[in-house]
């Protein structure tokens, strides 16, 4: 972890993406653009009234004393969860405004936020003035210290010059790594001073709305840890996030230094299709139509830059850009592009086939069917316009199902590793092509009220095998998916326990109220239910628990909703009626030993639980030795390890690592990276040997066999009335 990464990142929680953090303003240190604004106020109290308000929201809390100190402390986690800027006399003098913040937000008064923001922004330029200063001189790594990165649970410092040992050993873990990459001290202490400067002129770029939304989402989380609010732009990034689409000119936009550069092209988009634009180049004029003026954007903070960019469906917007290959003083180009309704398409699901040969008892090639899921989106205003012709994750998996069954698969892994869920009818709908009508999930309501959502189609697009593969990362529509087939004896669920959210949100919004003729209040992303499984158990803290396990990679202690504070419990309710299509129990014990089996000689599963205790391990310790020679003897253990493995990956006939030559630490930030080196070797990361992907579909594999050979237990694990679940041949 770089000292950078603390407060960039906690700040940027609250927007609509990392990327969307640094911002176009006055000089580092100067006074924020623009204060509070009367638009804010009204936000606040309007937030309020709902977030208290128990006709709308699952777990209202009254303002008392003991809220408005919980969002006093939030609010200071938010700007210094690393407890990297402030010390002890600053919260101390905070301290008056403890017991403000449930009246400020009551009553719209935010001068408690923007007072405690300034005094950030302070400390922030000097404890970078400082990180700087120290890059004039040399440091010593044959000691034993080292960088205690991990700050949550520590005490604010006690004055300014534990800080400044904190930060000493901070910028000497950034130089160390730079130096085990091979940089020279001249580049590192340029590199360096760059990012220090950076840091200290995102900070001093944020907006007012940046830091409205930064406090009001710390009223929101005291709430609930789902409970978000959303400034008018970042609502309208997370709607077109779950729509999967925009109207602009598909291009993935990324800041480097003061220059807004493409990191990606969409396939098949406006710019893609002009031939001009590639990943790489630098914007730095937006015009609007065939001749508006052009506006320089040099300097400007990246949601700024995309404001300009995107535009209604058919409009014109001309983009001057300097090409990836010429200098930074290289000569600019032209292009006028017509913006488009742009589908995301790479971050819809997609589908590929597994084949595993055949086995040494005789079983036949198996080919697994594999769709990867990374979120139940839905275009909801598309499906309001058009209820049969819309973007939706369970449209597109009916389609990749139908080809399945064209291809003749002979089982169906869905992947929902990662996939933090999305559209609870998503979930609803999906499950629904795989069971024969039913309940899905049961929805209690804030007073108490259960509702059961089903799917009321009948028939199924998929009939046949099939296994859930889950890790931690699996949350919330994932859950209720995984849940369902699990409780139905539909399929076999794989992987690590899930994530454990089990509530629901839907977004209010803000300007309904005050019927504003436009965007001006934002909306809130707010929980108004909990789920619980048709077999009556909430997922909620506890998750959903795979019927085949395999290592933990990150403990329920460090991520997942087990972490919040105040997460609801796990509770239940009682079960509804739904049919059994399966009970795989008795068949779990033979899967377990295939499983054991085959992976004690699966070099690739070894290498991975290797990494992950490995990881874990390290990750328990929460520091990093500045011993030169201790680090650069680890680094030497992780380069032997990388080209032995491949080396074994070579001589096994086993996929190589495309990644192999490019995997040691190279000290550097995303921005600090050759912007089309740093993008071809992200898509080279999809190609990477996937052996828990590979051992899920051997595993259902097994499952479709050993169901195929032995009738008696076939018998008990699959009735012979139960229909779909064909699984024996």
């Amino acid at each position: 972890m770089k000292l950078k990464k603390v407060p960039v990142l906690l700040l940027a929680l609250a927007l609509a993406s990392p990327l969307a953090l640094l911002a176009r303003g006055d000089a580092a240190g100067g006074a924020l653009q623009g204060g509070p604004t009367a638009d804010q106020a009204t936000t606040s109290k309007l937030v309020y009234g709902l977030l208290s308000d128990s006709r709308y929201a699952y777990r209202p809390r009254p303002m008392d004393q003991s809220l408005s100190q919980d969002v006093f402390k939030r609010y200071l986690e938010a700007l210094d969860g690393g407890k990297q800027f402030f010390t002890a006399e600053d919260v101390n003098r905070f301290s008056v405004h403890q017991e403000r913040m449930g009246e400020a937000i009551r009553n719209g008064d935010l001068a408690p936020a923007y007072d405690i923001f300034a005094v950030y922004r302070q400390r922030v330029d000097q404890r970078v003035d400082y990180a700087r200063a120290l890059l004039k001189q040399d440091f010593d790594f044959t000691g034993d210290q080292r960088w205690e990165y991990d700050r949550k649970d520590a005490p604010w410092a006690a004055s300014q010059q534990e800080l400044d040992q904190q930060w000493k050993k901070s910028v000497m873990n950034d130089w160390l790594r730079l130096k085990l990459a091979g940089k020279k001290p001249d580049d590192i202490r340029k590199t360096l001073d760059k990012r220090y400067a950076n840091l200290k002129r995102s900070i001093g770029e944020l907006k007012s709305e940046d830091v409205f939304q930064t406090f009001l989402n710390a009223y929101t989380s005291a709430i609930d840890p789902h409970t978000d609010y959303f400034t008018p732009r970042t609502a309208e990034n997370f709607n077109q996030s779950m729509s999967l689409s925009l109207e602009g000119i598909g291009a993935v936009l990324q800041r480097q230094d003061d220059l807004v550069a493409i990191r990606e092209i969409v396939p098949g988009g406006p710019a893609d299709l002009s031939g001009r634009l590639k990943v790489g180049d630098r914007i730095v004029a937006v015009g609007q139509g065939k001749s508006g003026a052009m506006t320089d954007v040099i300097g400007w903070r990246i949601d700024d830059v995309v404001a300009q960019i995107r535009g209604k469906k058919d409009t014109q917007v001309r983009i001057e850009f300097i090409p990836a290959e010429a200098g930074i003083d290289g000569p600019h180009q032209q292009v006028t592009i017509t913006r488009q309704k742009v589908k995301l398409e790479e971050q819809a699901a997609k589908a590929e086939t597994i084949v595993l040969p055949a086995a040494a008892n005789g079983e036949a090639e198996r080919r697994i069917g594999v769709i990867k899921l990374p979120a139940f989106y839905q275009d909801f205003e598309g499906r309001r316009r058009n209820p049969n012709d819309f973007t939706s994750a369970t449209r597109d998996i009916a389609r990749l199902l139908a080809q399945f069954k064209i291809d003749g698969v002979d089982g169906v892994v869905m992947d929902l590793r990662n996939n933090g869920g999305g559209s609870l009818d998503e979930a609803v709908e999906l499950t629904g092509l795989f069971i024969d009508k039913g309940p899905v999930v049961q929805v209690r309501e804030s007073g108490g009220r259960v509702t059961v959502n089903s799917d009321r189609k009948p028939g199924v697009a998929w009939d046949g095998p099939l296994a859930v593969l889950i890790n931690r990362g699996s949350a919330s529509a994932s859950e209720i998916f995984a849940g369902a087939i699990q409780d139905y004896g539909r399929g076999l669920v794989i992987g690590e326990t899930s994530f454990g959210k089990g509530t629901v949100q839907n977004l209010f919004d803000m300007d309904r109220w005050p019927a504003s003729e436009g965007p001006r209040f934002g909306q809130v992303k707010m929980t108004i239910a909990q789920f619980f499984r048709v077999a009556g158990g909430s997922t909620q803290h506890k998750g959903v628990v795979p019927d085949i396990a395999f290592p933990v990679s990150v403990d329920a202690t460090e991520f997942g909703e087990s972490t919040y504070d105040n997460a609801l419990p796990w509770t239940q309710i009682a079960s509804v009626p739904h049919l059994q299509y399966g009970n795989f129990a008795p068949l779990l014990p033979r899967l377990e030993a295939l499983h054991a089996a085959r992976i004690a000689t699966d070099k690739e599963f070894q290498w991975w639980a290797e990494d992950v205790a490995h990881f874990r391990a390290e990750a328990a310790k929460k520091y990093v030795t500045l011993n030169e020679a201790e680090r650069r003897a680890e680094r030497e253990r992780q380069d032997a390890q990388r080209r032995e493995r491949q080396e074994q990956r070579k001589a096994l006939g086993l996929a190589l690592d495309p990644l192999a030559d490019d995997s040691l630490d190279d000290g550097l930030g995303a921005s600090e990276r050759d912007i089309v080196k740093d993008a071809a070797r992200e898509k080279l990361a999809d190609k990477r040997p996937d052996p828990l992907l590979r051992e899920s579909a051997a595993i259902l594999a097994d499952a479709i066999d050993v169901l195929g050979q032995d009738r008696k237990l076939s018998a008990q694990v699959l009735p012979a009335s139960s229909a779909p679940g064909r699984w024996a041949d």
